[in-house]
């Protein structure tokens, strides 16, 4: 690892049925962002298309170029009203909900003969509680759905398990928030942006310390 731990940030664009997808912004702050423990850190940003032809071309052509040591990965849950980090994907896929490409799926599993499940690693629960400790409202998952989200964590989970790729991964499911601070008004306990950039925050640098933990 290098001095500094490559931390690969990635959001997805807005998707059929999601024209406004928060994940996209919040990578844009997180890089943009100026805290004096970022001067250890190098960020690297990436919003994917919501394809799976895209996942496939862009997540190892990311790694080749920056070989970063860890994978914060982001996605949208618009029927989920908290926080929710991922503990691992599942070998499915769905075959009713098209992607931005109406890509025709034709198997239901993503790998043929593999596991059912891959985890992403017990490092879950130190992203869990740096998200909690910043005030946001942060649950453990055991399901990250059926669409790109589970498509790119399975993916993400399989770059680590090659040599040479990062050394851990995690997703974060995050709910669908206020676009604006006039649309918080009056909306009592729904996830604000900002504190979605403050756990974002928390566990980018959490995630920093575990590149360090693994180099060493």
């Amino acid at each position: 690892m290098s001095a500094k731990p490559r931390i690969l940030i990635t959001g997805f664009q807005p998707f059929p049925g999601a024209p406004y997808n928060p994940t996209e912004k919040l990578v844009e702050r997180l890089l943009c962002l100026r805290r004096p423990a970022f001067d250890t850190i190098e960020r690297i940003g990436h919003v994917f298309p919501v394809t799976y032809s895209a996942v496939d071309r862009q997540l190892p052509a990311l790694i080749e170029a920056h070989s970063p040591d860890a994978l914060l990965m982001f996605g949208l849950a618009t029927r989920t009203p908290f926080v929710r980090i991922e503990t691992r994907a599942r070998n499915t896929i769905t075959q009713i909900w098209p992607d931005a490409e109406h890509t025709q799926v034709r198997n239901r599993s993503i790998v043929a003969h593999s596991d059912s499940t891959r985890r992403f690693g017990p490092h879950t629960l130190r992203l869990l509680r740096a998200a909690q400790l910043s005030g946001v409202d942060a649950r453990l998952s055991l399901n990250a759905g059926y669409y790109l989200c589970n498509y790119l964590s399975w993916r993400a989970i399989e770059a680590t398990c090659v040599g040479g790729g990062p050394r851990l991964a995690s997703f974060i499911h995050v709910p669908l928030v206020p676009r604006g601070p006039a649309q918080n008004a009056g909306v009592s306990g729904r996830v604000t942006f900002e504190q979605l950039v403050d756990a974002g925050e928390a566990m980018l640098m959490e995630t920093a310390r575990l590149a360090r933990h693994r180099a060493a």
